[in-house]
């Protein structure tokens, strides 16, 4: 097998430092440029020299070893096992003793030495900028959103039901007593059930948005198949558009399409904060953002007036249960929140996530799930 060109090389190795990133380990651009010099002095074939670059460069202290174990197993794939080191990189690997006990330098020997890695295309893909993408690279990401496993914020109900152990129920136990005329019996109990928080979806399909829209409607698909009635989506550009119903058709393709034709501002320009105001006055005050959990997709670049925006947004955080932007430039290197309408919306976000790949979607998903 041919070795891959350096930049290729370079690629996969940004992509590994990524995911290594999304798993929890603090992997800062420094380190990132130290690895890939390490990478380039030991070899970028080698698998062992690989593993141990990375774990010199990448990892802070012991805390991270374990998952940077399995995060290398899982990025790379073909010579590796499913969890821990490579069995390359947990231990040097001795060249079979001739019959003098010296190394044998034969060319078993060197075939047995070598390993080669390569990263699943899959894995990959799941950390490309959606942006960077050719058209036959989006329709394999498209095929890949099937793997996210989304699940909604749940929170107390207002029902009791039956359980175990827990608050008495006065109720149950009484009546129990009065049906054996009251002869003592035993104690009923009772738990407060749960329920799908609502979540809503608002999404900027505006130009400066039109690279990622796509990717976020299939996003928010996936959303609103789990719970069709717990979720919202809504479209932002110079106008508000509700887009819910068509999403909820199962097939992507044909959820997509609908979506499509219902938006009649796609690609257009940015107004965020009339658009916000024309939710929260239309939707949000009749109860929908009401302890919900609201997600704006955007880029923060907006064309009217931003001190409008901050009133919407201060609106929509006393409304909402939490409010959480996502914006698809915050995981790139070097960039920092100072466009107008940015810096206006920030001082009410709860949480602000990266959106430019499959996983910071799927970290998104998680930040959902939790809030």
């Amino acid at each position: 097998m041919t070795a891959a060109p350096a930049f290729e090389a370079d690629r996969v190795m940004v992509g590994f430092a990524t995911a290594l990133r999304h798993a929890g380990v603090q992997v800062t651009s420094d380190r990132t440029q130290t690895f890939l010099s390490a990478v380039a002095q030991v070899g970028a074939g080698d698998p062992q020299a690989v593993y141990w670059a990375g774990r010199a460069t990448l990892c802070a202290g012991p805390d991270d070893l374990r998952r940077y174990d399995a995060v290398f197993s899982a990025f790379f794939a073909g010579s590796l096992r499913p969890a821990g080191p490579p069995a390359a990189a947990s231990a040097p690997r001795q060249a079979p003793l001739d019959e003098s006990g010296e190394t044998g330098s034969g060319p078993d020997a060197d075939e047995d030495a070598v390993v080669r890695a390569m990263a699943s295309r899959a894995e990959i893909l799941r950390h490309r900028d959606i942006a960077d993408l050719d058209a036959a690279e989006r329709a394999a990401l498209a095929r890949l959103f099937a793997t996210l496993r989304p699940r909604l914020p749940r929170r107390r109900g207002t029902r009791h039901r039956p359980a175990p152990r827990g608050p008495i129920d006065a109720r149950r136990t009484m009546r129990d007593a009065l049906r054996r005329a009251g002869e003592p019996g035993p104690i009923r109990h009772r738990r407060r059930t749960s329920r799908a928080r609502r979540v809503v979806l608002v999404v900027d399909v505006s130009g400066s948005m039109s690279p990622y829209a796509d990717s976020l409607l299939r996003l928010a698909h996936v959303l609103v198949q789990v719970e069709p009635r717990s979720v919202e989506v809504f479209t932002v550009g110079t106008r508000l558009t509700r887009v819910t119903r068509a999403l909820r058709q199962r097939d992507p393709a044909t959820a997509l399409r609908l979506a499509g034709e219902t938006v009649p501002d796609w690609s257009g320009g940015t107004r965020l904060g009339e658009s916000l105001k024309a939710f929260c006055d239309l939707w949000g005050q009749r109860g929908l953002a009401r302890g919900a959990v609201v997600v704006v997709c955007s880029d923060g670049w907006e064309r009217g007036d931003c001190t409008l925006l901050a009133e919407q947004m201060r609106r929509l955080a006393r409304l909402a249960h939490r409010v959480v932007w996502m914006n698809p430039h915050r995981g790139k290197v070097g960039y920092e929140p100072v466009q107008a309408g940015m810096a206006a919306a920030l001082p009410y976000v709860d949480d602000f996530v990266a959106g430019h790949s499959l996983a910071t979607f799927a970290t998104l998903i998680e930040v959902v799930a939790d809030a």
